[in-house]
């Protein structure tokens, strides 16, 4: 039972462990950044800077050190970057293994196609997780080391919340991936419509003429600034991107049923 998913995963330990190691060390710079800083009047710095990029990044409450690493790491990695990169990484799933014919091999094995795409997205929930666990492990430590206090519980929830987000990043992604037969042709497909959502969101947030379409992009339900600094999230939200990806899944369960390999 899920070898495929248990294979699959351990060939992705390597680009886990770089990516995470790198990050690591981003947010290690942004921590020493704020400390560096201190005394100085963030707010002011951008305070002329158009909404929309203080949508885009959550930049409030930046005196602090949970709204400074809102706006640095969880706005800038986590929405954007993450986003982006499970999108394409999904795009590549299955469209890479049909074009180099591993395909053919794996749907030789006595498994439906259902559960093969099922494990083989599950093996993206390595990076997912070993990210989000060693980054919250890593930022405590950091903000401890430099004097400062941040909620243990609020850093918890905010990267526990980022998972149904870069599941949905992932699961877009994925639709493509079953959709056409060339790797790059869906990774960018995924990766240029995650970006598009979410500059929708960060240009239309605070246009209420256009406010609907914000509801249409992943980042409006997922805010780390509002659970590092005020300590709020909805539940609600949560649920809305969880059953997104589950329609994003199915959908992509149904292409690649019927689709002629």
């Amino acid at each position: 039972m899920l070898e495929t998913a248990r294979h699959e995963g351990r060939r992705r330990l390597k680009g886990t462990a770089v990516l995470t190691v790198a990050i690591a060390l981003y947010s290690g710079f942004i921590v020493w950044y704020f400390s560096a800083l201190e005394g100085v009047e963030y707010e002011e710095l951008f305070q002329e800077a158009p909404a929309a990029i203080r949508n885009a990044f959550g930049i409030e409450a930046l005196s602090t050190v949970e709204g400074f690493l809102s706006a640095q790491i969880f706005n800038f990695v986590w929405l954007l970057g993450l986003g982006l990169y499970f999108a394409y990484t999904a795009g590549g799933l299955i469209a890479g293994d049909i074009e180099n014919e591993r395909m053919d091999l794996l749907l030789s094995f006595p498994i439906s196609r259902s559960r093969l795409l099922l494990e083989l997205f599950t093996s993206l929930l390595v990076p997912i997780a070993v990210v989000n666990a060693v980054t919250a492990g890593v930022l405590y430590g950091l903000v401890a080391a430099i004097g400062e206090s941040i909620d243990p519980v609020a850093l918890a929830v905010v990267h526990l919340l980022s998972v149904p987000y870069l599941l949905v990043c992932a699961g877009i992604g994925l639709v493509f991936s079953v959709s056409v037969d060339r790797a790059a042709i869906a990774e960018r497909a995924g990766v240029g419509l995650v970006f598009t959502l979410f500059l929708v969101e960060s240009v239309v947030g605070g246009s209420t003429d256009f406010e609907v379409l914000r509801y249409l992009s992943p980042t409006n339900y997922y805010q780390p600034t509002e659970i590092l600094v005020t300590n709020s999230y909805s539940v609600t939200d949560t649920a809305v991107l969880l059953v997104a990806f589950l329609v994003l899944l199915a959908v992509s369960q149904a292409l690649f049923r019927r689709r002629d390999i």
